[in-house]
C-alpha cells in the first residue's frame, strides 16, 4: 500500500547554498575519519562542497515548485521491519524488500534500505545531526534509500550523485507526563535490551509499521538540499530531506534509548 501525502507548495523548501554549513559538515567528515580504526583516506570527500550535516538556515529557505508530494510504498505494512542491530555507532533497522519511496521531486522511485538514529544523551544534551537555525534536537532519526535501479547495490549508489536520498526526522519529547507514547516507539524501544552490545542484533516481530513511527508528522513540509553521507567515507551521494515537522515521544521513550544502548558513545550515559 502507498501512502500519498498532499503536496503545499508553500512548505518545500530548498536551502540556499552555505560555504560555511559546508564547512562545518567537512569538519565533521575530517573528524569521523581520523579515528583509530578507520581504513579510509582522509580528505577523499571531506573538502567536497556539498559534506552532511547542515544547519538550516530557515529564512534563506525558498519554495520549489519541484519539490512535490511523496508516496511512501509500504510503510503501513507491519512486516516491513526484519532486524534491529547495535553497530557500535548506532541503532539500525533493516528493512523487507518492497519498501520504497517515490515522487517528492526525486529522479526515480528509491528502494527503502534501512533506518538508524542520531543521538545525545537524554534530553539535557541533543544529538540530532542536522539543525534548524541553530536548534538542535534530541535525536535524529534517517531513513537510508537507494535508487530502485540499483537493486539494493550500495556500490554504485555511493558512486552516483544523486544514488542515495536519506529522509531525516527530529524527534523530540512531548509536552506532559506520559509515559511510553507513542506505542510504537515503545514497542521499537523494548528491543534495545535485547541488543546492549556492538554487534548484537535481535528480529522485529511484525505488529507496527514506519507509518506508526512517522505518525502525526507532515511529511509535506520538508526541506531539501544535495548533500553526503554523514560517516566515513562521507560519499557525496545523498538527496536529503529533512522533515520540519518533529516526531513527538514521551520522555521516557528517549531516555530508555539512551540508557539500554551500551556502545562506544555510551558508556557513562545519563538521563537528566
Amino acid at each position: 500500500m502507498g501512502r500519498q501525502n498532499k503536496k503545499r507548495e508553500d512548505e518545500a523548501l530548498q536551502p540556499l547554498p552555505d560555504r560555511a554549513l559546508a564547512q562545518r559538515g567537512a569538519i565533521i567528515c575530517q573528524l569521523a575519519m581520523t579515528q583509530p580504526g578507520q581504513p579510509f583516506p582522509l580528505n577523499q570527500f571531506c573538502n567536497g562542497s556539498r559534506q552532511s550535516p547542515i544547519n538550516i538556515v530557515s529564512a534563506s529557505a525558498s519554495p520549489d515548485s519541484n519539490l512535490t508530494a511523496f508516496t511512501f510504498n509500504n510503510y503501513s505494512s507491519r512486516s516491513a521491519m526484519n532486524n534491529i542491530k547495535n553497530t557500535g555507532d548506532t541503532v539500525k533497522v533493516t528493512l523487507a524488500s518492497g519498501v520504497s519511496i517515490s515522487g517528492g521531486g526525486l529522479s526515480e522511485a528509491y528502494d527503502s534500505l534501512q533506518f538508524h538514529l542520531h543521538w545525545g544523551n537524554g534530553t539535557s544534551v541533543p544529538g540530532s545531526e542536522h539543525t534548524v537555525d541553530g536548534k538542535r534536537y534530541p535525536m535524529e532519526l534517517h531513513i537510508v534509500n537507494s535508487k530502485a535501479s540499483f537493486n539494493g547495490n550500495t556500490t554504485l549508489a555511493v558512486a552516483d550523485s544523486t544514488g542515495l536520498a536519506a529522509l531525516g526526522f527530529f524527534i523530540e519529547e512531548m509536552s506532559g507526563n506520559a509515559t511510553g507514547q507513542p506505542a510504537s516507539w515503545h514497542n521499537l524501544t523494548s528491543y534495545l535490551s535485547q541488543i546492549p552490545n556492538s554487534g548484537d542484533s535481535a528480529s522485529i516481530t511484525p505488529g507496527f509499521s514506519l507509518d506508526d513511527l512517522l505518525s502525526d508528522v507532515d511529511r509535506t513540509k520538508y526541506y531539501r538540499y544535495l548533500g553526503s553521507l554523514t560517516t566515513p567515507a562521507c560519499n557525496e551521494a545523498v538527496v536529503w530531506t529533512v522533515f520540519k515537522e518533529p516526531i513527538k515521544v514521551s520522555r521516557d521513550v528517549v531516555c530508555f534509548h539512551v540508557m539500554s544502548v551500551v556502545t562506544k558513545r555510551l558508556n557513562s550515559a545519563s538521563c537528566s
